[in-house]
C-alpha cells in the first residue's frame, strides 16, 4: 500500500513517515500544497493524509480539485482545528475521515486501516486468476491446495498483477505503485521481486503465469499449452 502524506510541519510530518514505514506502507512525504496537488492527481495513491493547513493549496482545496478530477482515494484530514463547521466543511468537499491534533499514532493507523479496509470492500476482497487466489482482507495467497508464503513486496506486486490480469505491466507502473520515491527505484529490484515470486507461485512443478514482456514490463497470463 502507497500512502501520501502531506504535512508541512516538520517533525510531525517525519514522524508519521517512520511510524508508517514501520507499518511496512510505502510513504511519500510532501510539505507544500501545490506539490501535494500534482502528485495526487498524477500517482495512484491508496490513501492521501492531508493537513488542512498548507502553505500554497490549503487541504481543502487540493480535496476539492482531486475529487472534481475524479481522484476516488481515501483522504484522511489532519488539522489543529477541531471546529464542527470545519470538520463538515472537509467531509462534505469528498474528505473520508478528520482527525483532530494533537493525535495518537496507534489511532492514526486505526483510522487508516479502517479506511483502506472500506476501500478494498468497495473494490472486491478477493482476486483470483486461474487456480490462484488472494484474499486482501486475510492476505491469504493459495494455489491450488498449496499456501503461498510472500514477502510485503512480492504481495503488492502480485496484487497489482492480479487486478490487471492479460495486461502489460511496465516496470515504472510497478516501482511507482510498490515504492515511495525515496527508495532505490530500478527496474533491476522489479526484476529480483518478480523472480522470488514466481519461483514461490511455481513450486511444486506449477507452471509460471507471470510473461516477461522485454523491454517494457510483465503480464499476468494464462501459460501456453
Amino acid at each position: 500500500m502507497r500512502i501520501l502524506v502531506v504535512e508541512d510541519h516538520p517533525s510531525l510530518g517525519t514522524s508519521i513517515k517512520e511510524g508508517l514505514e514501520n507499518s511496512h506502507y510505502a510513504v511519500d512525504l510532501i510539505t507544500n500544497g501545490q506539490d501535494a496537488y500534482v502528485s495526487a492527481s498524477t500517482i495512484s495513491y491508496d490513501l492521501l493524509i492531508l493537513d488542512v493547513m498548507l502553505p500554497g493549496l490549503d487541504g481543502f482545496e487540493i480535496c476539492r480539485q482531486l475529487r472534481t478530477h475524479e481522484r476516488t482515494m481515501p483522504i484522511l484530514f489532519l488539522t489543529a482545528r477541531d471546529a464542527v463547521d470545519q470538520r463538515v466543511r472537509g467531509l462534505n468537499l469528498g474528505g473520508d475521515d478528520y482527525l483532530t491534533k494533537p493525535f495518537v499514532f496507534r489511532e492514526l493507523e486505526a483510522r487508516i486501516r479502517s479506511l483502506l479496509r472500506r476501500q478494498s470492500m468497495t473494490k472486491t476482497t478477493i482476486l483470483q486468476f486461474l487456480d490462484i487466489t488472494l484474499n486482501l482482507s486475510t492476505r491469504h495467497i493459495q494455489r491450488g491446495d498449496r499456501i503461498v508464503s510472500l514477502s510485503k513486496k512480492e504481495f503488492a506486486i502480485f496484487e497489482l498483477l492480479l487486478r490487471h490480469p492479460n495486461e502489460v505491466i511496465s516496470r515504472s507502473m510497478i516501482l511507482e505503485h510498490c515504492w515511495n520515491m525515496e527508495s532505490a527505484r530500478t527496474s533491476n529490484v522489479v526484476d529480483f521481486y518478480i523472480c522470488s515470486l514466481r519461483t514461490k507461485l511455481c513450486d511444486g512443478g506449477k507452471p509460471d503465469i507471470i510473461r516477461t514482456v522485454r523491454g517494457f514490463g510483465y503480464q499476468l497470463k494464462e501459460p501456453d499449452a
